[in-house]
């Protein structure tokens, strides 16, 4: 992955709708008879987990993996729009009370990636699901993880805008239904009630579904969804700014450090030596580029900002614990004096090296953030599709902006002015991939 990180705006907890709790029930072990399912792991019994979830669980102790086989396209009737793929989704029956029972089933609506990698960090379900005998299923998106159509060829769904096309947000809304009403089905769970959920961009595809669907879902939590996020709506500038505030409102002095960082990092590039200081200073490798630093330091800043999380965590990277309050207090560390560059190295250390295992220097090239997270796809979703328009505001006119051209702008991220050439360009990198 380039160092221009994806965007997963970090918004309040927003909740949609009210459901109540169901009667407590035995647990009672569903089939899933249809032919069109298959499982992967062949277990025989279902998974039983802890209520309380950490990165070394077993992901098989979590759930089972399933495929249902989908639609290409559900609104066109041309002959392509008949094929079909296989769309992966997770199930969790340990606490379940039954279709007899009308026990609930909580669906989460998996974004941007591997929907293994939402499920291990979306801790609430599993907390949830015994108070109300839900039965858990995690549905992966299509383009991501292994709900991959086209053959389940990557290089050939992402092969130009007559496949990605099906990449959208609508397509998906649709999987998630056609999945589900075939699933209560099968599970002759047909008065199940059914309530979403969702994180970020997975929020507003929770919130969607609730609205375009509410025949199949009764309520939806979406969480960090920032629904508004849409040209005309909302400003494009309103990430930016609340990544700004959640440093400045840790540490006015961490804030100015990085806020001046883009004239300082540019300036000492022009210096006589000064390209060596910012290697040697930032520990990168000799063949990296120094004018993709302040891109780099960029990725550190936002993606602690969406994950500023009051528990240690795993999601993108591992990280304490507050880590936007960590990287403030290394960069206030009275050890690093004025030296502005030790400072910025020490808070993006807390995001690049928080486990102390990363390599002797740094590559901009280099993936620090989990591999299941579809970068490529989402590019696409976020700045090419979507008819042609733009799913975030703030993917379109970037993050931020440089010091200097706006007053209270910390961080600074641009994205070309040719969307059609950029677009391109990412085809032509995913299908290197």
């Amino acid at each position: 992955m380039a160092t221009t990180p994806s965007k997963l705006p970090y918004l309040p907890l927003f909740l949609l709708f009210v459901f109540t709790k169901s009667q407590p029930a035995s647990a009672i072990a569903p089939r899933f008879p249809s032919s069109i399912l298959r499982s992967h792991n062949n277990l025989d019994s279902p998974a039983f987990i802890s209520a309380s979830l950490d990165a070394n669980h077993n992901p098989q102790q979590l759930y089972r993996e399933e495929f249902f086989t989908q639609v290409l396209d559900h609104f066109t009737y041309t002959p392509q729009s008949y094929q079909t793929f296989q769309q992966r989704y997770l199930v969790n029956d340990t606490y379940w009370g039954g279709a007899k029972n009308k026990a609930p089933i909580f669906v989460y609506t998996g974004n941007e990636g591997g929907i293994e990698w939402f499920a291990r960090n979306t801790g609430f379900m599993f907390d949830v699901a015994p108070h109300f005998n839900a039965l858990l299923v995690f549905i992966e998106h299509r383009f991501y993880g292994k709900s991959m159509p086209f053959g389940g060829d990557a290089k050939k769904a992402y092969k130009d805008a007559t496949t990605l096309g099906y990449l959208s947000s609508t397509q998906a809304l649709a999987d998630f239904a056609t999945l589900v009403v075939d699933l209560k089905k099968n599970l002759s769970a047909v008065d199940s009630p059914v309530v979403v959920f969702g994180g970020s961009y997975g929020g507003m595809l929770a919130a969607w579904f609730r609205l375009k669907y509410p025949h199949v879902a009764i309520g939806a939590l979406a969480s960090s969804a920032p629904i508004l996020d849409f040209d005309d709506l909302t400003s494009p500038y309103s990430f930016a700014s609340i990544v700004t505030h959640d440093f400045r409102s840790e540490s006015e002095s961490c804030y100015r450090v990085i806020k001046e960082s883009y004239d300082l990092i540019t300036h000492t590039a022009t210096q006589p030596g000064g390209v060596e200081k910012l290697r040697s200073s930032f520990h990168l490798c000799k063949k990296e580029d120094v004018d993709s630093l302040s891109g780099w330091l960029d990725t550190a800043w936002i993606y602690t900002a969406m994950t500023d999380y009051p528990t240690p965590s795993n999601f993108l990277q591992p990280m304490p614990a507050y880590p936007v309050r960590e990287m403030c207090q290394a960069m206030d560390d009275p050890k690093t004096g004025n030296d502005s560059f030790a400072k910025l190295f020490a808070a993006a250390s807390v995001y690049y090296n928080h486990s102390g295992t990363a390599p002797a220097c740094f590559g901009f090239g280099d993936d620090y953030y989990s591999e299941e997270l579809g970068a490529n796809g989402w590019n696409w979703q976020s700045r090419c599709g979507e008819d042609g328009g733009v799913l975030y505001a703030s993917d379109r006119a970037g993050t931020a902006t440089k010091a200097g051209s706006r007053q209270e702008g910390m961080v600074a991220e641009e994205f070309p002015n040719d969307e059609c050439g950029f677009c391109s360009g990412m085809v032509a990198a995913a299908q290197l991939h």
